[in-house]
């Protein structure tokens, strides 16, 4: 008689957490349904009819040698491995054009070497605008007028053993930059 009585309050504390985590469920789904909330990164702003792209060398404000050559180089290798766009080299050829500028570049010490003072670690900064236009009409697809990103390099503390990092963190802030860009344009972020 114990038994059965055990077994009947098990299966009634069963059903009633069963019902319970589905009250739970059902109130978490009409919660988020009815927020706002929703998944970015659906949104394609580049019409079906581009298949072409150019992007030329972007403009530059700033002092740094080659920064402005090593953009476009990246964003056509992004473009080329994610996405299904020509990239081509004369502007009057293509459906789009993707223009930029490196409005100004930031770089300073972030990380001194206790011991000699000097600096270890450099934080760099570029600030710069890029816009995507469809050539023939001249009408805007994306616009970013201002939009930063940042890459930190190290310094050898040893000035005999000096290896200058900065050309390597140049590289990867391009690559970083056009991997945001590309995301930017194609997921309307």
């Amino acid at each position: 008689m114990k038994d059965s009585l055990l077994s009947r309050l098990d299966s009634v504390w069963t059903e009633r957490l069963l019902r319970s985590a589905a009250r739970l469920l059902l109130g978490c789904v009409a919660a988020l349904g009815g927020c706002g909330y929703h998944v970015s990164g659906r949104g394609d702003l580049v019409p079906k009819t581009v298949h072409t792209i150019a992007i030329p060398a972007f403009g530059n404000a700033t002092t740094r040698y080659r920064l402005s050559d090593r953009l476009p180089e990246a964003i056509t290798r992004e473009f080329i491995t994610r996405t299904r766009y020509r990239i081509v080299q004369d502007q009057n050829a293509a459906d789009a054009v993707l223009r930029g500028t490196v409005v100004n570049y930031f770089a300073y010490p972030i990380v001194f070497d206790p011991a000699t003072g000097r600096a270890s670690t450099i934080q760099v900064i570029v600030n710069m605008s890029a816009t995507l236009y469809e050539r023939a009409t001249g009408k805007v697809l994306f616009s970013r007028p201002s939009f930063d990103w940042k890459q930190q390099y190290e310094i050898s503390a040893d000035p005999h053993a000096f290896l200058d990092e900065s050309d390597a963190a140049m590289d990867r802030l391009s690559r970083d930059v056009a991997r945001m860009l590309v995301s930017a344009i194609l997921e309307n972020f």
